[in-house]
């Protein structure tokens, strides 16, 4: 393992590949910006008529094109082929990302803090690392970290958004069109699997429909809410309801089967006692302001 070196940040490199999936959001590219404010090597993957937009803001060595376009089945036919070059380029897990995220957070002691110099896949990947049934893991969204709440490092046997690490010896693959990762997940926990989502490393994830592009005209124009709701409850009947909350439809999963899925620890691995700040360290607003390196704590 080696570092990257981008401007003033040096980060420790990731283990596995990233791929981030992007339409028509060459002009914003949240996510592609956030990963090169931090030097973390990544490729976006892109539709062939967009190539050209993309290539006049992302250094074309990162950018992979598709050998398809326009299928209006949302992200599952890109995710499925990122899936097979991951493999192919044998990787044993790869990282899946939305391209609509603004950055990476730090949650220690109900206080948010804003990563600028340091690698949040790293720690992640060591922790699923560490056994040898984790099928899917990843970083939880920011705004479902409360600060006000009793929030634990970590939930087990749950869906993991957006921000995924999969392991490629999982059977399955994307499939559908609606709510794809929930689904995955539930395949995979139904199989005797376990998911991990971190909840002391955070993704900045903008909410579903403001940002322009992605599969906002696609998917969630009209009733595309309830459809995405009826179709994983038509995938998992068993665990799923549709309901109303908030003005708008909902889908519910009962992930309570799943807590017999235990963690398996690699016989290699051993964990040491106590806590584990993987080096990090925490900076008051005054060291901020003396080294712009360091992590910016979140106003």
């Amino acid at each position: 393992m080696s570092n990257r070196t981008t401007g003033a940040v040096t980060v420790e490199a990731n283990r596995y590949p990233v791929f981030v999936i992007s339409k028509g959001r060459w002009e914003s590219r949240l996510t592609a910006k956030a990963l090169e404010k931090l030097g973390i090597a990544f490729h976006i993957v892109v539709e062939p008529q967009e190539y050209e937009s993309y290539a006049a803001v992302i250094d074309n060595k990162n950018i992979l094109t598709l050998p398809f376009s326009n299928l209006g089945l949302g992200s599952i036919p890109a995710r499925n082929w990122v899936w097979q070059f991951a493999m192919d380029c044998g990787a044993a897990k790869h990282w899946i990302l939305d391209d609509n995220m603004d950055g990476f957070y730090c949650l220690n002691n109900n206080e948010k803090s804003k990563v600028v110099d340091r690698n949040p896949f790293v720690d992640a990947e060591s922790i699923s690392d560490r056994y040898e049934n984790v099928a899917v893991s990843g970083l939880n969204y920011e705004f479902f970290a409360m600060r006000r709440a009793k929030v634990p490092p970590f939930y087990l046997n749950t869906r993991v958004y957006s921000c995924i690490l999969i392991n490629h010896a999982l059977g399955h693959r994307w499939r559908g069109r609606y709510n794809e990762d929930t689904d995955l997940c539930i395949r995979a926990l139904k199989d005797g699997w376990c998911t991990i989502l971190l909840n002391y490393m955070l993704a900045k994830k903008l909410p579903t429909m403001t940002v322009k592009g992605g599969n906002t005209d696609e998917l969630y124009k009209e009733d595309g809410r309830l459809k995405m709701a009826e179709s994983l409850r038509d995938q998992h009947p068993d665990i799923v309801t549709v309901t109303r909350k908030w003005d708008r439809w909902q889908h519910h999963v009962d992930y309570s089967g799943f807590k017999k899925n235990k963690l398996i620890l690699k016989p290699s691995v051993v964990i040491p006692e106590g806590s584990d700040d993987y080096g990090m360290e925490l900076f008051d607003d005054e060291d901020a302001k003396l080294e712009p390196d360091c992590v910016e704590r979140v106003k």
